[in-house]
């Protein structure tokens, strides 16, 4: 046998892509993890391959610090959110039921999301976190998402601040809505209904107009009777 027979034999087999990608995933679950129950300034590698059940070395074949598969986690966050409003924000023409859509897509976002929501919401307005550059990111995009859309169906365009009330009164209130949950379980159904009463009532008011109220206060369940 040559020596160089003997060295590949003696070496580790080498991964497939699927195998790569698969190992991957498992850390960016592990961060995602460790990043739910401690924040991002709690977030360290030797807590994250205690989570996946990884060796070091392991790790460090696929991100070079703990900062970098947060980077992963943050990107599918803010990627699932603005897909989610763009495809809703496509789906009509009618404004009441385009806020509505608005509100599910929000909503359908942060189901898939549960306690990690937590430090999403409490690291949003903290300069110093990483969380808050990427959260801004996709608050921005969904700003742009919402003026083209008015600009499109020729409606004025919302004011800085009303819109930012806006989307900070949907942000606040899914995590209220979800948080508590395991990320992918159903919310309670009665607090899911109150919860999205609630944020269409914030749009109307922030973005509606005289018309956009009077056709609202026609839909059954959304107002209370006098």
């Amino acid at each position: 046998m040559t020596e160089e027979a003997t060295t590949v034999r003696r070496g580790r087999p080498p991964q497939t892509q699927e195998q790569a990608e698969e190992v991957r995933a498992r850390i960016v679950e592990a961060t995602a993890a460790v990043f739910t129950r401690n924040g991002s300034r709690g977030l360290s590698v030797a807590q994250i391959i205690e989570e996946a059940g990884l060796a070091r070395p392991t790790f460090y074949r696929y991100f070079g610090n703990a900062s970098e598969p947060l980077h992963a986690v943050l990107d599918a966050s803010n990627d699932g959110l603005v897909g989610g409003i763009r495809e809703a924000l496509a789906g009509t023409d009618e404004p009441v039921q385009l806020g509505i859509r608005l509100i599910d897509a929000y909503v359908d976002w942060a189901r898939g999301h549960g306690p990690m929501l937590r430090p999403l919401f409490a690291e949003l307005h903290d300069p110093g976190s990483v969380v808050s550059g990427y959260r801004e990111r996709a608050l921005d995009d969904i700003r742009d998402l919402v003026r083209k859309t008015f600009g499109e169906l020729g409606r004025p365009i919302p004011a800085p601040l009303d819109l930012d009330a806006a989307l900070h009164v949907c942000e606040y209130i899914v995590y209220r809505l979800t948080a508590g949950s395991e990320p992918g379980s159903d919310p309670d159904p009665a607090l899911a209904s109150e919860a999205r009463v609630t944020m269409i009532r914030v749009l109307l008011v922030t973005l509606g107009t005289r018309d956009d109220l009077a056709y609202a206060m026609e839909l059954p369940g959304l107002f209370p009777d006098p």
